[in-house]
């Protein structure tokens, strides 16, 4: 079933400025590839950096489709559930092909195997009460015993005045499994390395994180500060 793209707006849309930080600062590609593996999650999150501006988050309705179209088949977008929970509110043909089936309506959490439950609501609680940009390696798990290596992208976004909830993100195979599209994923689990508090930096700066940088323990995640708060 092919999933529905992401609704347009009708504000005004968001010029793209490509490679561009913060307060014009141009994003040191090193720091970037350091933690970037697959060229949708850049390209959101340069172009969700982008949006942003000054502030920690863009609105929601600032989010054109027609400007990322190109990673449209990567992107989800995570919305508040009545239990409190998110929930996938829309999700692009690749996503969705991943589990061979639409998943709109469907708990975020609950298409992670139940021992890494506990590892992404942590996660999405950084996103939700940092404001943090966060990428994760993820594993696909099939029943008859393929996996796949993901990458999990996870951005906050503003909704009426919220900054908890809304969330677009990435979620791509680094290199496409040949069973995608025709056996399904039975579960995700969380691999061993998760960056968050990602952030542009000058260009020449080290890729961001380097054993030898400072962090602080967040719910068992190493935040690496940086940027404004």
């Amino acid at each position: 079933m092919r999933p529905a793209p992401l609704s347009s707006r009708r504000a005004r849309p968001i010029p793209i400025r490509p490679n561009a930080g913060r307060m014009g600062q141009m994003m040191c590609p090193r720091t970037r590839s350091a933690a970037m593996k697959h060229a949708s999650t850049r390209d959101l999150y340069d172009y969700w950096n982008d949006s942003r501006g000054t502030r920690l988050a863009p609105e929601r309705a600032e989010i054109d489709p027609t400007d990322i179209r190109h990673v449209l088949a990567d992107t989800f977008l995570l919305g508040s559930h009545p239990a409190g929970d998110l929930a996938v509110r829309l999700a692009g043909t690749r996503v969705c092909a991943l589990f061979c089936r639409e998943l709109k309506g469907e708990d975020f959490t609950g298409l992670f195997s139940h021992g890494s439950r506990g590892q992404i609501d942590d996660l999405i609680g950084i996103v939700r009460n940092e404001l943090m940009a966060t990428i994760a390696g993820v594993i696909a798990h099939t029943d008859d015993g393929s996996a796949a290596e993901l990458e999990l992208l996870l951005l906050p976004l503003r909704h009426h005045g919220r900054t908890d909830t809304r969330m677009i993100g990435v979620l791509a195979p680094v290199t496409p499994p040949y069973w995608l599209g025709s056996i399904s994923v039975a579960a995700l689990s969380l691999g061993s390395l998760r960056h968050t508090g990602l952030t542009d930096e000058p260009a020449g700066a080290s890729p961001l994180p380097l054993p030898h940088r400072a962090g602080r323990l967040l719910h068992g995640f190493v935040v690496y500060d940086g940027g404004r708060r």
